[in-house]
């Protein structure tokens, strides 16, 4: 229902009353504003009643307003512009308490990752990358930054790690032409989802690879092409995209497959210890 709501609404608007016309038409026209108001302020903006608001939703299909807020909001996901996201934000935070509000959100991400990932696809995912031939890892845009940090970590971990570089289409599939079906293939995106990671991720399963998807919802575009679906909350803070629960995600991925290759871990970091010492790579306490 997500991305045709805009649509549904024009398409009923011959049958709406009076009132439901009015919310249909703020919805319409400031969507991006309506879906992080309550129930109660986009009556307000409108001049009908709360309950008129709920009844609203209830027509459009929906259980209540909640969850004609939540399709809205990922709705718009994809769609808003950098500067339409930081004029949402000021809006949704003021002026006062960016601090405690961005934080407070973070740490509700992370909650609520916890409560909703199948634990059971990640004890498969981290089975399969732990016995994969090779590990392919690819995030374009902003998700790049948690593709690096999880490359950084598996880098220590095992030796058959590539970083896909999201150079361009063209030469994505250079970096991963010879992948088969011994081999996982670990795709990250969040809104706004990259094209060139949703291609790279249907090339990598039409090649029978292990396709290990982590991102946002089940209605992510990488998520038909997923054989391991891990979901994160994220959203959008101003400009800037809150990846705070995909990193929290990540770190527990790299802790239970470093659990699992205990002695390499141990060999290598010997040996690391031993380079960093020699070479006075971090300052000595004085």
């Amino acid at each position: 229902m997500q991305e045709d709501l805009l649509v549904q609404i024009q398409n009923k608007m011959s049958s709406f009353s009076k009132s439901q016309k009015l919310i249909a038409n703020y919805i319409l026209n400031s969507y991006e504003k309506a879906a992080y108001m309550t129930a109660l302020k986009l009556g307000n903006a409108v001049n009908v009643s709360e309950s008129t608001v709920v009844r609203f939703a209830i027509e459009m299909g929906f259980e209540g307003y909640p969850e004609l807020q939540k399709s809205l909001q990922a709705l718009i996901k994809n769609r808003l512009t950098a500067v339409q996201r930081i004029n949402i934000t000021n809006d949704r935070i003021g002026e006062d308490g960016v601090l405690k509000n961005i934080l407070t959100q973070d740490i509700d991400r992370i909650r609520h990752t916890l409560e909703e990932i199948d634990k059971d696809m990640f004890e498969r995912a981290i089975e399969k990358i732990s016995s994969a031939r090779r590990i392919y890892i690819l995030g374009a845009m902003s998700s790049s930054i948690l593709a690096r940090f999880l490359d950084y970590n598996f880098q220590l971990i095992f030796d058959n790690v590539h970083f896909v570089q999201a150079i361009s289409t063209s030469g994505i599939y250079q970096q991963i032409i010879r992948m088969n079906d011994e081999d996982v293939f670990i795709a990250i995106s969040f809104p706004r989802y990259s094209q060139s990671t949703i291609k790279a991720t249907a090339y990598a399963k039409s090649c029978n690879a292990n396709v290990v998807a982590i991102t946002d919802s089940t209605a992510s575009p990488l998520a038909p092409y997923a054989d391991e679906l891990l979901i994160a909350r994220s959203d959008m803070a101003s400009f800037a995209d809150s990846l705070v629960a995909p990193l929290s995600l990540l770190n527990a991925m790299i802790v239970a497959l470093g659990a699992k290759n205990k002695n390499n871990i141990e060999k290598t970091f010997g040996k690391l210890e031993k380079l960093w010492e020699e070479n006075e790579v971090y300052k000595k306490d004085v």
